[in-house]
Order: C-alpha cells, then sequence, then structure tokens
C-alpha cells in the first residue's frame, strides 16, 4: 500500500482545526486495538513518557495525563518534556477515539481519531479542533506541538501496525491434517503475561 499522507489546518472564527493522515497497511481493526489502549501507549511509543490514569468514570471513558517528547534533535533523542490531560474515550464499533483536552496550553481542544478500511488496510487520520482558543496562540500551539507529536504517533502506529500484519497466521488445523493415525496437534502454547 502506497503512503497517502495529508495534512491541513484551517481556521474559522471560532476554531482552528488541524488533520494529519495517514494509510496504513492493516486491517482497522489492528490498528483500532493497538490505539484505543492509550494507558499502554508509553509501552509502545518512544516518545510518549506517560499515559497515566487519574479517573475511570462510569460511562467508561477515563480522565488521563499525557507526557510526551516533542522531538528537537532526533538523532540523539532530544526533546521538550510536553504534558496534558485529557478524557478519553472510544467507539469500537465507528473505530472512533476521542479525547477532550482538560487544563494547560490546549484547554478545550478536541481530538477525534478516525480509522476506517481502505484499499490494502486502512486510512487514519487525527484532526484536531481547538473551540475556545482560535487565533494566532491555536495555530502556533498546533504547528510547534500538537502536529510534531501526532505525526510521530501516527508514523509509530502505522510502523507497529504493519509490522504485526505481515506475522505469518499459523493454521493448526493444518498441521494436525498431516500427523499419522489421525493424531490431533497439540494445543499452541499459553503465556498467562499476555
Amino acid at each position: 500500500m502506497k503512503e497517502a499522507r495529508s495534512t491541513r489546518s484551517t481556521r474559522s472564527t471560532r476554531s482552528t482545526r488541524s488533520t494529519q493522515t495517514v494509510a496504513i497497511a492493516a486491517p482497522p481493526e489492528l490498528v483500532f486495538r493497538l490505539a484505543s489502549d492509550v494507558e499502554r501507549w508509553p509501552h509502545v511509543l518512544p516518545h510518549y513518557l506517560r499515559a497515566h490514569v487519574l479517573e475511570r468514570h462510569t460511562d467508561g471513558s477515563k480522565t488521563v495525563e499525557f507526557v510526551a517528547l516533542r522531538p528537537l534533535f532526533r538523532p540523539l533523542g532530544v526533546g521538550i518534556p510536553v504534558a496534558w490531560r485529557a478524557r478519553t474515550s472510544n467507539d469500537p464499533g465507528a473505530r472512533l477515539l476521542r479525547f477532550v483536552h482538560h487544563g494547560g496550553a490546549t484547554d478545550g481542544m478536541s481530538v477525534t481519531w478516525r480509522i476506517e478500511p481502505a484499499a490494502g488496510g486502512c486510512s487514519v487520520s487525527i484532526e484536531h479542533v481547538f473551540e475556545r482558543r482560535a487565533g494566532a496562540y491555536a495555530r502556533l500551539v498546533i504547528r510547534l506541538f500538537v502536529r510534531p507529536i501526532a505525526g510521530r504517533t501516527l508514523a509509530t502506529f502505522k510502523s507497529i501496525a504493519e509490522a504485526l500484519a505481515m506475522e505469518p497466521v499459523i493454521d493448526r488445523g493444518a498441521e494436525s491434517a498431516g500427523k499419522p493415525g489421525g493424531e490431533s496437534a497439540s494445543p499452541p502454547p499459553t503465556n498467562p503475561g499476555i
């Protein structure tokens, strides 16, 4: 699948928007499973330092404190730590992730991830919308912090999902069919840590 990456920023009198999109050669369900587990982001995304759940809400959403590095000098891994809090939720049926930022420089920003089927895999877009803080301030925050972090997040999930999608699938039924005397194959090993 060819990579299709589009970026756009628009501004109106009431909001500032930014959308980043990437094509991923992996099933949309796999990408959703990876991306929706926000508590594990620091374990799979090298630029995420923290994703700490502050509160679990009765509707299934969570308020999470995130800390990620905004890259400055990537070859040495140097970056500026950026922290924010967001109420996160997801819709598995529609493969949507939603984040509403509370407090700090991104207060009031809403973020929507859309993971949609596409030829050869899926298309993933992240839309950031500043409703309360439009204008030069919002454009500066989006350009200097939001887009670099979101772009690296998309690129990393793309790499992970495509690598996982390439792993061979073992057909245990085919293995047992070739055994003499109708023996069945032994069950796959279990790993309680997974």
